[in-house]
């Protein structure tokens, strides 16, 4: 955990993050070390550990960070629907508008996981399921009301989080396609997926299934 004292130790904390952000999307998390990391933020060795006593404590804010932040601004849109697919295609575009220009933190949250600590490591698949249960809850529903043909609802999760969360990995601003486009295909294809079939829907009241 981060030790900080005042503003200045804050701005210098974030810094350290933002650095090793950086640092360990570029080289890996075991190819980083933290007298790398104070130097590439101008710090005495000494100074970082002021800061974070290990090099584990800055993955761990990271990644708490990276899901902490993202269940805020699922939270924060408030968005009201009467159907699992209405439910469905506002994640879909949520999640590839929030992550397209996030590559270092999805490789991170995804490639880094496997070096987090035991007790890290569960406070980190906590937060990532309580993210990913909302798409679950959305696809139970679309199950039970039968807009959406599906065999497994963890499995097709799964299967949707992955293809949604690599589209950092090609996708550039300036290019032939802008987020909304993307989110376009993104949510024609994910309904394909659930075998939604718009003549057929039936717009059922959206029941959050735990």
């Amino acid at each position: 955990m981060a030790r900080t004292t005042g503003s200045i130790g804050t701005e210098t904390a974030k810094r350290v993050l933002d650095v090793s952000q950086k640092l360990f999307a570029a080289h890996g998390y075991a190819a980083v070390s933290m007298r790398q990391i104070a130097g590439e933020c101008g710090l005495q060795a000494g100074a970082l550990y002021n800061h974070f006593p290990t090099k584990q404590a800055i993955l761990r804010d990271l990644m708490v960070s990276h899901l902490e932040e993202l269940l805020s601004a699922f939270d924060a849109e408030l968005f009201e629907h009467n159907s699992a697919y209405e439910a469905l295609e506002h994640f879909v575009r949520f999640h590839i508008r929030y992550h397209v220009n996030k590559p270092d933190e999805i490789f991170i949250a995804y490639m880094e996981l496997r070096n987090l600590e035991p007790d890290p490591h569960a406070e980190v698949m906590e937060l990532r399921d309580k993210y990913e249960s909302i798409l679950r809850s959305i696809l139970k529903q679309g199950k039970a009301s039968s807009e959406f043909d599906l065999e497994d609802v963890s499995v097709t999760a799964m299967a949707m989080i992955s293809m949604m969360s690599g589209v950092n990995t090609w996708y550039r601003d300036g290019g032939r396609l802008n987020v909304g486009e993307v989110e376009e295909i993104y949510v024609k294809m994910i309904l394909a997926v659930v075998g939604f079939n718009p003549a057929e829907q039936k717009k059922p009241k959206l029941e959050v299934i735990a």
